[in-house]
């Protein structure tokens, strides 16, 4: 699940995000983990992710969570994380603690299961690998 903005991905700060879009990175994970059905979400907007996150969180096994913005700012996901019946790990694409200040607390930590961060879009994977231990 993708949080505000990560929709221009490939088009937003290359410099910071890749110059890759999240679709055309989705294949190439369900490629990577044929076994594991893998579906995506991304929304702007906090209480569409919460909505998102309630309706799966008591059936999947795991949700993968770049939050954006609203991993510095979002008590409402803090709280609908630790609500959930399966684990959620919190990722970014970018070393978030080599940018600005802001950056560095993240609401969401204290509910996941893990945090990785600064490795691209191969965040994602890393992510699925931790959720599949």
């Amino acid at each position: 699940m993708n949080g505000p903005n990560l929709n221009l991905l490939g088009v937003r700060e290359p410099g910071i995000y890749g110059d890759s879009s999240f679709e055309s990175y989705l294949p190439k994970l369900k490629e990577r983990y044929p076994q594991v059905e893998l579906e995506y979400y991304q929304s702007n907007i906090e209480g569409e992710m919460i909505n998102k996150l309630q309706e799966v969180g008591f059936t999947y096994d795991g949700v993968v969570l770049n939050a954006g913005a609203y991993t510095h700012t979002s008590v409402a996901l803090h709280d609908c994380i630790r609500s959930l019946k399966c684990p959620v790990i919190e990722v970014h694409i970018s070393n978030v603690h080599q940018r600005e200040e802001f950056r560095h607390h993240s609401y969401l930590s204290p509910a996941c299961k893990g945090v990785i961060c600064g490795f691209g879009l191969d965040s994602y994977r890393l992510a699925i690998e931790g959720l599949l231990g």
